[in-house]
């Protein structure tokens, strides 16, 4: 098959950048996205031309680097996938693909398809952990854990930081992102020492780090590649409120939550 790329070049965060247009014949549908990238770079190598610059990692739709936005929607046309696992199959011959980065105030471009992702590791740097000490791993079942609970709670954990759902928002926001990793530990007895101070010190710094605020459009849970549902959201809002309106009581030999 035969596709036309306009893919956004920019050097630097400083350069203005713009679309290249590229052609590329004779190529399998079978293959990835990625894969086609890689074509389209080893061609450019051997003109003495630079490269796409792109991220990328597993390949398997699990480490969440391959985030880039094409024809228009993050990680591509199709639902619940990252780009390494589109294929072009999902593409018709001749057709013209648009690629670009993440466009986000808190996700700067870096080079051409790469942008600034650590603003998501610093929000977990401010809150995501849990710091309390257990000793070595216990039995699965001292603790027991409705079953309900403990699916709800893996579901929030699918999420991979991948931040197509900041790139999908008209507001640029990052709570789903957020609200997924609060739950994953605030629905789980480790998570509930922290689980105010959490959901606080993490809204904090995503104000400080440039994210908009949620406007419940929606769109974050459109393109998220792991179907994270904004249920999360409400949740992670209901903790915020409740940390600053009813503190938790005082742990032994601790601090009062919130």
């Amino acid at each position: 098959m035969n596709l036309v790329l306009h893919i956004w070049r920019q050097k630097e965060s400083r350069d203005k950048g713009r679309f290249v247009r590229y052609e590329l014949k004779e190529i399998s549908h079978h293959m990835s996205f990625l894969e086609m990238l890689d074509i389209l770079n080893q061609d450019l190598i051997s003109k003495g031309e630079e490269p796409v610059a792109f991220e990328h990692d597993c390949r398997e739709g699990i480490c969440g680097s391959c985030a880039m936005v094409v024809n228009g929607v993050p990680h591509g046309v199709l639902r619940g996938s990252t780009v390494c696992q589109l294929h072009l199959r999902h593409f018709r011959d001749g057709e013209e693909i648009w690629v670009e980065p993440w466009r986000s105030r808190a996700f700067p471009v870096l080079k051409d398809l790469i942008v600034d992702r650590s603003a998501f590791d610093r929000i977990m740097q401010a809150g995501g952990f849990i710091s309390v000490r257990t000793g070595s791993a216990p039995e699965a079942n001292t603790t027991p854990i409705p079953k309900d609970t403990v699916e709800l709670a893996m579901d929030a954990a699918e999420c991979i930081s991948c931040g197509a759902c900041v790139a999908a928002c008209p507001n640029g926001s990052a709570m789903l992102f957020i609200a997924a990793k609060t739950a994953h530990l605030g629905l789980l007895p480790q998570g509930q020492p922290e689980r105010d101070s959490r959901v606080k010190a993490m809204i904090a710094q995503a104000e400080k780090e440039g994210f908009g605020y949620c406007s419940n459009y929606r769109e974050c849970e459109a393109v998220c590649p792991k179907r994270i549902s904004i249920n999360f959201i409400a949740f992670a809002n209901r903790d915020f409120h409740k940390a600053h309106l009813l503190p938790r009581p005082a742990l032994k030999g601790g601090k009062a939550g919130g």
